[in-house]
């Protein structure tokens, strides 16, 4: 196993291991490990069943329940099918955190390349410890002592439909609901502190009015923007991202459309390793 950094920030690219075969624990130690480090980490030219996808991810915790909009693969109803094109266009083209609006947000996720377009369909996943250390030691004193109300945003229009069934959508949200996140809570296994909101959920910042709530939440979202603190990816068949949900944020590029692309992401709520 060999670990190239992509950037002094973020990202590093893996070879030397075969994600379809039984793992050795000590490999699954250094995986794991990577991630912690380098917070997104890819391998390419893999192989990958849903059930060898599956195999893989549940070796790193507890998986999520079924996800509440997307639909899954037949036969697997946790592994998530991202099925886009012209007439599926996707909603993941956004700064966002998988799921924050949920009280726990879950720790990893492992998406893998199925088909994607010969052109376009990159992702960015952007370095939340580097966010929060780029602020001024003034507003990283504010924000630690802030928390922000999350809830499933964009999502929204899945339940509305094309005939705008409000009904169904006020159910969604009764059932779904909303969680209070800290906007700067330290990591569970390193301590750090980061920053923790995004566009596509973060929606108020308690304690504030709605105008102060909204000028201070562009500003931190303008933060996650800087280059400096991103990775870009350019997918390939046979292509896998593991990341940290809980320190970085990504943006699924939509510059491929109408053509088509499919990928398998299986999501991780619990770091086992974390609650050792």
């Amino acid at each position: 196993m060999k670990t190239e950094p992509l950037t002094s920030s973020i990202g590093a690219e893996i070879t030397g291991v075969d994600l379809s075969r039984k793992i050795d624990p000590a490999i699954h130690e250094k995986i794991y490990e990577a991630v912690i480090k380098h917070l997104v980490i890819f391998f390419r030219d893999q192989e990958l069943t849903p059930q060898a996808q599956w195999d893989l991810a549940t070796n790193f915790g507890a998986p999520a329940k079924p996800h509440p909009v997307y639909p899954h693969v037949p036969g697997f109803d946790r592994v998530v099918l991202l099925e886009n094109d012209g007439d599926r266009p996707p909603d993941t083209d956004d700064w966002h955190t998988d799921l924050t609006f949920q009280p726990a947000p879950p720790f990893l996720s492992v998406l893998y390349a199925k088909q994607v377009p010969e052109t376009g369909g990159d992702t960015l996943w952007a370095n939340m410890y580097d966010a929060y250390d780029s602020l001024p030691a003034e507003m990283q004193a504010l924000v630690s002592r802030l928390s922000a109300v999350h809830d499933m945003g964009a999502f929204r229009d899945s339940y509305l439909g094309e005939n705008n069934d409000v009904e169904a959508l006020n159910k969604a949200m009764a059932s779904v609901g909303s969680a209070v996140h800290p906007i700067a809570p330290k990591h569970p296994v390193t301590g750090r502190r980061l920053l923790f909101v995004n566009r596509s959920f973060t929606q108020h910042i308690i304690g504030m009015l709605k105008t102060e709530s909204d000028r201070l939440l562009q500003y931190l979202f303008s933060r996650i923007e800087s280059p400096t603190l991103q990775v870009r990816f350019r997918w390939r068949n046979g292509s896998v991202a593991m990341w940290d949900n809980r320190s970085t944020q990504h943006f699924a590029v939509a510059d491929y459309l109408p053509a088509y692309r499919c990928m398998h992401r299986v999501i991780i709520d619990t770091d086992r390793r974390a609650a050792t």
